[in-house]
């Protein structure tokens, strides 16, 4: 796939992204890192533009390979080999090894996957954080609340805390996956609450720490506390504008030019500010956006104007429909394995309800289905095998 993909650049001298504004951002971010400089882009520079998960991922491949697109891609690729591999993982966790076996075979053979596991993009990266995060929340779950087990559980907890972490820093719309985890943890614990509050907060501890460095380095920078990016605002605004129709249009952002008036801090409150003004005064719009944002989030081919030929939409949807069929017997049969169905359906559904307010695509999607494809698995085994093994075989 990466000889593919290089091969097509090559042959368009014009192009050297396949999608070109995110990709030669997260670059330059890299290649600011390797030569020392400071971690920003542009004119005004940007310092808080991006997360610094996968700059950081494409800096040390570059540190390795060196500055080559084509040997970065194959670098990048491997992340799809462990994205596949902790699929495994985490469908022998929640099931057994012959789902995990399935479902890392499914995410295998996705077109769709093994394409941007060679982007400069860090959607591949997100979804190996994402799914360890996910691994380390199920180990969690199954350990009992028991004074023997106290260590073992509060172990857990920080490795939970750090996990979610380290996928916050390379996609920060994972961010509220915490606050989440932690009230399903106190909901779900019921005699044992003191004991799942103290979890709880070693969570936040393990997560917290991880996120000192970027705080603080953001505060020296910015003088503001800000334990995300300053992209936010106008991102947020790009989904709720007066000409927002769902798909991503950010001329406004270099029309207006803001930044020569304000700092990167202003102008993400300034696009913000506009952004909830907006959604205030036209309700009507913003129902209507989310409508066409759910229809973009789950349109089973692309949406981008360069992935519209016809071989391109059905090799993507002639997967993804049979995928989702099969998630939803998947579902139905495993009606009563509420961690299974959580794990799965969750992210999915999670990305879903965020980006029915953030401008929606299939690339926001694409990190979620890989815990999907685990539902997926069970549905496929339980449709083709006996009714005996079907018992053997229902996820624990």
């Amino acid at each position: 796939m990466a000889v593919y993909v290089q091969r097509q650049l090559d042959r368009q001298p014009e192009r050297t992204y396949v999608i070109e504004g995110d990709a030669d951002g997260y670059w330059k971010l890299a290649q600011s890192l390797v030569h020392g400089e400071p971690y920003s882009i542009y004119t005004p520079p940007r310092r808080v533009l991006r997360m610094p998960g996968f700059p950081l991922f494409l800096a040390g491949a570059m540190s390795v390979v060196g500055e080559d697109h084509f040997r970065v891609r194959l670098i990048l690729a491997l992340s799809g080999v462990v994205a596949c591999f902790v699929v495994y993982l985490l469908g022998k966790e929640l099931a057994n090894e012959t789902i995990g076996l399935i479902a890392a075979a499914l995410t295998a053979v996705s077109p769709v996957m093994a394409g941007f596991s060679v982007l400069f993009l860090s959607e591949t990266l997100f979804a190996v954080t994402m799914l360890i995060s996910l691994w380390v929340l199920v180990k969690l779950s199954k350990v009992p609340f028991r004074v023997e087990d106290q260590f073992q559980g509060r172990l857990w907890s920080v490795l939970a805390g750090i996990s979610l972490a380290a996928a916050f820093y390379v996609r920060p719309s994972w961010l509220l996956m915490l606050p989440l985890v932690v009230f399903i943890l106190l909901l779900s614990a019921k005699e044992h609450r003191t004991a799942a509050l103290t979890r709880g907060l070693l969570m936040i501890v393990g997560f917290s720490v991880m996120l000192v460095p970027w705080v603080y380095r953001n505060y020296q920078v910015t003088g503001h506390f800000v334990p995300t990016t300053l992209w936010a605002g106008p991102s947020l605004y790009d989904g709720l504008n007066p000409r927002a129709t769902g798909d991503s249009d950010m001329t406004f952002f270099d029309q207006e030019n803001v930044l020569n008036k304000m700092s990167e801090y202003e102008m993400n409150q300034h696009y913000t500010k506009r952004a909830v003004e907006y959604a205030q005064q036209h309700p009507g719009h913003v129902f209507e956006l989310m409508g066409a944002k759910l229809l973009r989030y789950w349109k089973p081919w692309p949406n981008a104007p360069q992935f519209k030929s016809f071989w391109m939409m059905a090799a993507v949807s002639v997967l993804f429909i049979p995928v989702v069929l099969f998630a939803v017997y998947g579902a139905w049969v495993s009606r009563d394995q509420y961690l299974l169905l959580l794990i799965t359906v969750g992210p999915i559904v999670y990305f879903s309800l965020i980006h029915l307010v953030f401008v929606s695509s299939l690339r926001y999607r694409l990190p979620a289905e890989y815990s999907l494809y685990i539902l997926s698995a069970v549905g496929f085994y339980q449709v083709c095998f006996s009714s005996r093994k079907r018992k053997e075989l229902k996820p624990e």
